[in-house]
């Protein structure tokens, strides 16, 4: 793995891409449904810096990097602070908590299919940036397809969890809920036992399918 500088900063601009606009997604769909806890808190914003979190956005996924690269591979996450969102002032708060969960997989799932549309116009083309656009790129598909699959995970408070809450009947979706609390350390325990991988497989693999069909269809 090459971690020189010029490599962490190409990789930066696709990293802090996929976290901001997956937050500030959360938030402009809230506003939408009736929601503007965010936006009254600056957090519908394109501003990174009102995103990041120091531990999960930079300490965490620096941390698991090193180690990656001193034991030959591994899997490297982080998070963002949450953005606030006050459920109950969604205008169907069980039904519209689906579209603000699902808007941040599917904010990174879109920039993956965009990162995706600049390799192959790279490859087209004859730039001479075209090394460092194609590596933007590939950084972009893998991160925002991590965070993506990341985040559809049924476990609350994962985008997913909140997903899953909508969709279940009453009882179950209080059952479901109830384990917000303790879902940091569930997440936590899955990736040191190596099963965080495991669970995301089949969302990468789904997505990956997709993002060919697409690409298959506007190339072909």
């Amino acid at each position: 793995m090459d971690l020189s500088l010029e490599r962490i900063a190409l990789a930066a601009v696709p990293v802090i891409l996929a976290i901001t606009l997956h937050e500030a997604s959360h938030g402009y769909v809230a506003k939408l449904f009736g929601d503007r806890t965010a936006e009254m808190l600056g957090r519908v914003t394109l501003n990174p810096l009102k995103h990041i979190d120091p531990v999960g956005t930079l300490l965490v996924p620096g941390l698991l990097l090193l180690m990656s690269k001193a034991i030959g591979g591994g899997f490297v996450f982080g998070w963002a602070k949450p953005v606030p969102v006050n459920f109950a002032n969604l205008r169907n708060p069980k039904r519209d908590m689906l579209w603000v969960a699902a808007a941040g997989p599917a904010s990174n799932f879109a920039m993956a299919l965009a990162w995706v549309a600049l390799a192959v116009a790279v490859r087209q083309g004859d730039a001479g940036s075209g090394d460092a656009l194609s590596f933007m790129a590939r950084v972009g598909v893998q991160i925002n397809l991590v965070l993506m699959a990341l985040n559809l995970l049924p476990i609350p408070p994962l985008d997913g969890g909140r997903i899953a809450v909508s969709l279940l009947p009453g009882r179950a979706a209080y059952a479901l809920s109830r384990v917000e609390p303790y879902g940091f350390f569930i997440i936590l325990a899955l990736l040191a036992t190596g099963y965080l991988e495991t669970l995301m497989r089949p969302f990468l693999l789904a997505s990956q399918v997709l993002i060919n069909a697409i690409v298959g269809a506007f190339t072909g």
